[in-house]
């Protein structure tokens, strides 16, 4: 059943040309350079450090690593980071 919902959400969002990560409810990462990292559809701090931050996802959660990492702003699915970024891991 699962495999048939997102077959659908594909074809609706190929049909309708709506971005994947809308319909999938999928992670949405825009990154300037290794010093700035905007992250959007994330459901949650679980660790931060200055110099990894982890952030839960709906399937999976997303590490950040690097050096004098800092939160710049947190909203309820989105966050912006700067900081030497070193290291990006999607973990499913």
């Amino acid at each position: 059943m699962r495999r048939l919902t997102r077959r659908f959400n594909q074809w609706t969002a190929k049909l309708l040309d709506l971005p994947q990560d809308v319909v999938m409810d999928l992670p949405r990462m825009t990154m300037i350079g290794n010093v700035q990292l905007y992250i959007e559809n994330h459901r949650g701090v679980l660790h931060f450090s200055s110099d990894l931050l982890t952030l839960a996802l709906t399937k999976g959660r997303i590490e950040v690593y690097g050096s004098q990492l800092v939160i710049r702003a947190i909203l309820s699915e989105e966050v912006f980071i700067e900081g030497v970024i070193r290291d990006i891991k999607y973990i499913p």
